[in-house]
């Protein structure tokens, strides 16, 4: 068997280049710090790649794989049964996200030498670049589920970092906190998800809580709590740290604040890696969904196609490129929940998992090349709005055809990338739930028309661009990333992903359903035709498609008031209602009986100082004095 032991340097690396660029990175010139930065993932990337092959062609049979324990080593001992060990596990999607992670993170850490140069700093940025991608690696490679909740929390620590980076800005600042707050609630509900199936199961072992058929879950199975299976109730609320970290509703309030953050970090962190790592969760542990819990792994899909559909809705309104490709990141996140919740173990019937890993695939290449698109588009304009941009094609012409490249993909328009994957998603979900099938059908049309209205309004809308700016084409640094991930946008679809990545580790024929295909694109075509009917050049028609829409419209537009209600929860309810009352006990009845006791023990101190005198003429009669009373007192009582 081929020796695995290298790839602890894919972790110990940006872990390294944190750590130098972090210490020493103000003492040099800028450039140095993103240099190193580059290389070193450069370098990760090459190790990554290797090992995905290694597992992938030399260990492993074409289409029957099996997990590999790569390293591990004992970290916490509790007792003789319940251990935590740290160590590398790979196995498909640990291998699939071998790929994905090194390939965004340097694509990101190189287009932001050219977007970041000049930035006040830039090397605290690229050491927060490389310890977030120390810790998304460390996520997806855990043997432990532990480990993976340790490395969860780094990735929101890093999260948080990167939002707030423009800490002078009181927005980010906010977003930044509002990012860490949202998902340390979920991370609690993961937690306590995890200490429930532990207690029972009496293992953090990926390798035995995975396999379904595993003598661990002999204790679990026959209990129950509230009329509900105990392993139920875990796998919930590991679901629920899941859904914070993919942003799912109702937890989705924090991704669109998050692109306060420079754009290289949306395309890093809130497109490509950190946003899938709930949906990498409920991977992981799939099995145990599909096998002793189908109505939680039913109700994932439901949380899913909710949250793909109520953000599609909101992206068709949204003037800011970035929220509206936030939102669509939402929606597409959810596609991947859908697959995942209507698909089975065995065979074509495990079709639904294997098409939500390879969305996450293609998703990962076509959604970073829209954030770093976005990110070329603001650089040359200096605003985040389309009212000041328009007829950039004239002047963007690399941004201009990549970002088509990128918005064809996401409308599922063959070949390009996101038309494969998306398909499948749909195929399994027509054939096990058709009410997810019509939500996810409807959303792809939305998808469509709310990415060419962005794309029209800012390539095409009108003669000339609406900023006070001369436009230009990004350098080099910025538009070959951009041309890489065009090129990998056009061409991962084709990858036969049924015969790598299976919920049972074994490949599995698909055969394609040309009705549905032919559905597919039409669906997507049929939006696209919309935003070009509507937007190819400026006229008032989407004006008076708003009047009309009058409510409606100015509901989406807010989108739908659900950071209002959470202000009113916290603030009027939590905060007024709750905290403030508490506040007042706190100071007035807590404080003060402290406080009542302070000042009785000083007034009793003042009266009783003059026995410490320090005469020893009145110790004496004090003394003699009170042996006299005990005496007297002891006398009556025996008189008595």
């Amino acid at each position: 068997m081929a020796n695995f032991s290298y790839t602890i340097y894919i972790l110990l690396v940006p872990l390294l280049i944190f750590a130098i660029v972090g210490i020493w990175g103000g003492k040099w010139k800028p450039i140095i710090s993103g240099l190193i930065g580059t290389f070193g993932i450069a370098f990760i990337l090459v190790l990554s790649y290797y090992a995905a092959y290694q597992y992938f062609f030399v260990v492993n049979h074409v289409g029957h794989y099996k997990q590999i324990v790569a390293m591990n080593f004992l970290w916490l001992p509790f007792n003789k049964i319940l251990n935590v060990h740290m160590g590398i596990l790979l196995d498909p999607i640990s291998a699939m996200m071998l790929i994905v992670v090194p390939t965004i993170s340097l694509m990101s850490h190189w287009y932001s030498l050219g977007y970041m140069k000049g930035e006040r700093g830039f090397a605290r940025y690229y050491a927060f670049l490389s310890l977030f991608t120390f810790s998304m690696l460390g996520l997806v490679l855990s043997t432990d589920i532990l480990q993976m909740f340790i490395f969860y929390e780094l990735v929101g620590v890093s999260s948080y970092l990167l939002i707030g980076f423009y800490y002078q800005r009181p927005s980010a600042v906010a977003a930044a906190k509002k990012a860490f707050i949202v998902t340390r609630f979920a991370d609690f509900g993961f937690l306590v998800g995890i200490l429930v199936l532990v207690y029972y199961t009496h293992s953090f072992d990926f390798m035995q809580i995975t396999d379904p058929h595993s003598p661990v879950f002999r204790t679990i199975l026959g209990k129950a709590f509230l009329g509900y299976s105990v392993l139920a109730w875990a796998l919930s609320l590991i679901f629920v740290g899941a859904a914070g970290k993919s942003a799912m509703f109702p937890f989705h309030i924090w991704l669109p604040d998050a692109m306060e953050g420079p754009t290289p970090v949306s395309a890093l962190i809130h497109a490509a890696t950190m946003v899938v790592a709930g949906v990498f969760t409920v991977a992981r542990i799939f099995p145990i969904y599909v096998h002793y819990t189908p109505n939680v792994l039913l109700m994932i899909g439901y949380v899913g196609g909710f949250t793909s559909l109520f953000a599609a809705l909101i992206a068709m309104t949204q003037f800011d490129i970035k929220r509206v490709l936030a939102y669509s990141t939402l929606s597409q996140i959810g596609y991947m929940m859908v697959g995942l919740g209507v698909s089975r173990y065995g065979g074509e019937e495990g079709l639904g998992y294997t098409a939500a890993m390879f969305h996450l695939f293609t998703h990962a290449m076509f959604k970073a090349l829209l954030f770093l698109g976005a990110g070329s588009i603001i650089h040359a304009v200096h605003s985040n709005f389309m009212q000041k941009m328009g007829a950039l094609r004239k002047y963007m012409p690399i941004t201009h055809i990549t970002f088509l490249v990128a918005a064809l993909a996401i409308s599922g328009i063959p070949p390009f990338a996101g038309f494969f994957s998306k398909d499948k998603i749909l195929e399994a979900a027509f054939m096990h739930n058709r009410l997810l099938f019509w939500v996810e059908y409807i959303t792809a049309g939305l998808t469509a028309f709310y990415i060419f209205r962005l794309y029209f309004k800012v390539f095409w809308w009108t003669d000339e661009p609406q900023c006070d700016c001369k436009p230009h084409e990004s350098p080099s640094t910025m538009t070959i990333p951009l041309i890489i991930l065009a090129i990998l946008s056009s061409t991962v679809g084709f990858i036969p992903f049924n015969k790598f990545v299976t919920p049972d580790l074994k490949a599995f024929p698909v055969e394609t359903d040309w009705g549905l295909v032919s559905a597919s694109v039409a669906i997507g075509l049929l939006g696209l035709g919309f935003a070009w009917f509507l937007y190819r050049k400026e006229n008032d028609l989407p004006d008076k498609i708003v009047n009309a829409l009058g409510k409606l419209y100015q509901w989406t537009y807010d989108k739908f008031y659900i950071d209002e209600i959470y202000l009113f929860i916290t603030k009027k309810i939590l905060f007024n209602l709750v905290a403030r009352p508490i506040a007042w006990f706190d100071r007035h009845i807590v404080d003060g009986f402290m406080v009542g006791v302070a000042i009785v023990t000083g007034k009793t101190a003042e009266k009783i100082k003059g026995f410490q005198s320090g005469h020893l003429q009145q110790y004496a009669f004090v003394f003699i004095a009170s042996v006299l009373i005990i005496a007297l007192t002891v006398l009556y009582f025996i008189g008595a």
